[in-house]
């Protein structure tokens, strides 16, 4: 018996704890209810002041592993050069991609058959002169390289003017929360929370040029193309969430 009235009473005591603490609970919780949330959005333009350019370069198909290798290595050191000469500097030369691959054929009576190999290579440049991306282009083309495209335009300093856009963006969550409250009759409270989401789109070219390696020696020279880098947009947008009274 006294077993079982201590399992009872031991049972009684956590009920009246979990009711306690319900009891606790329930009244400090927050009332969503009570909430009323608004968004806004701010949005600055300016000129792009970094270029990102892809320059590549495929080596044609040779004997063997080694000689195409070779080849495509001496080739892309020349144009890594006359990169660098033209004010690129080398934390600003990246290696996006290095393939060596097999080239096969296939010929009724043998099967397949081994033609040999191949090599791709492209670099990625980060171009802070923007004045140099048309004399780069021209410039590593007349080097070899016979894959140039995926250009796009960035910001390199994006804090001030993600700064200059958020404050646009909770002055008009403000106004369309005033706006809303005097046409539904509501009455805002303090300003409970903030939630922030920013992105940049940025000006890009997907425009890819290959030539091959004959039309590269034909060619007496590459006429420098004409890029414009335009301007970006920086946009934020703030969600703002007013107590109701």
């Amino acid at each position: 018996m006294k077993k079982e009235h201590f399992i009872l009473g031991l049972v009684g005591m956590l009920v009246l704890g979990a009711v306690m603490s319900l009891a606790f609970y329930f009244p400090n919780r927050p009332n969503n209810e009570d909430r009323f949330s608004v968004t806004g959005s701010g949005t600055v333009y300016a000129k792009a002041d970094i270029a990102n350019l892809t320059i590549g370069l495929k080596t044609e198909v040779k004997k063997t592993a080694a000689k195409v290798t070779k080849e495509n290595s001496e080739k892309m050191n020349e144009i890594i050069a006359v990169v660098k000469e033209l004010g690129v500097e080398e934390k600003d030369i990246k290696t996006t991609n290095y393939q060596l691959n097999p080239v096969y054929t296939w010929i009724e009576k043998e099967g397949q058959r081994l033609l040999g190999y191949e090599v791709s290579q492209n670099v990625t440049l980060k171009i802070r002169d923007l004045d140099k991306i048309s004399e780069i282009i021209s410039q590593t083309t007349e080097k070899g390289a016979n894959q140039v495209g995926g250009i796009s335009f960035t910001i390199d300093d994006e804090y001030d003017l993600k700064n200059e856009a958020r404050k646009l963006a909770i002055e008009k969550a403000k106004e369309k929360a005033i706006a809303i409250a005097a046409e539904s009759g509501m009455e805002l409270g303090k300003i409970k929370g903030v939630m922030e989401s920013s992105y940049q789109p940025y000006s890009y070219s997907n425009a890819y040029k290959e030539m091959s390696l004959q039309s590269m020696v034909e060619a007496d020279a590459v006429v420098a193309p004409s890029i414009e880098a335009g301007q970006n947009e920086v946009k934020v947008e703030v969600t703002l969430i007013y107590e109701v009274k």
